[in-house]
């Protein structure tokens, strides 16, 4: 099913408790739908998953930005909540060379510090992307490790 196919299908809406419903062709309401992205990293706006409070999908959607601008806005807003992964712009310090170590850096979410436990909490991701996650389990992306600035690389390296 194509996304505009799924969008003739059903419709979605927030309740008065800004839950997400959708109203399937027989006129259903499901509430508290939850959108889960197939690929949120290598594909964000590709395939979206919209499934019920038990976890059973009720619709797919193959490409967000095929949506009409209600909709998919919606459905962005309910994602940015769920999803929390700052992209690292730039790597200002680590404390050491070795494992734990405390990395600072500038993210587009703002300045974090945090703990790396092991160089395997380092993701290579297709793309030059990596994905760190953090000791408290905070997953920070890297988008194109290539396109970090030269002392980030350097630092980053020490670690790959």
């Amino acid at each position: 099913m194509s996304s505009s196919d799924a969008l003739m299908t059903f419709t979605l809406a927030r309740d008065a408790f800004g839950r997400l419903v959708l109203t399937d062709a027989q006129g259903v309401h499901h509430e508290g739908v939850t959108p889960v992205r197939a690929f949120p990293i290598a594909a964000p706006d590709e395939g979206v998953s919209l499934v019920d409070t038990h976890g059973h999908e009720l619709a797919w959607i193959a490409r967000l930005s095929a949506l009409p601008e209600a909709p998919r806005q919606l459905l962005q807003e309910e994602l940015a909540l769920r999803e929390f992964t700052p992209v690292i712009e730039r790597l200002e310090a680590v404390s050491t060379f070795g494992t734990p170590s405390s990395w600072a850096v500038a993210t587009d979410r703002g300045p974090a510090i945090f703990v790396l436990k092991s160089e395997d909490d380092i993701r290579r991701l297709a793309g030059g992307a990596l994905l760190i996650t953090s000791s408290h389990g905070v997953q920070f992306a890297v988008r194109d490790r290539m396109a970090l600035d030269a002392a980030s690389r350097r630092l980053l390296e020490r670690f790959l």
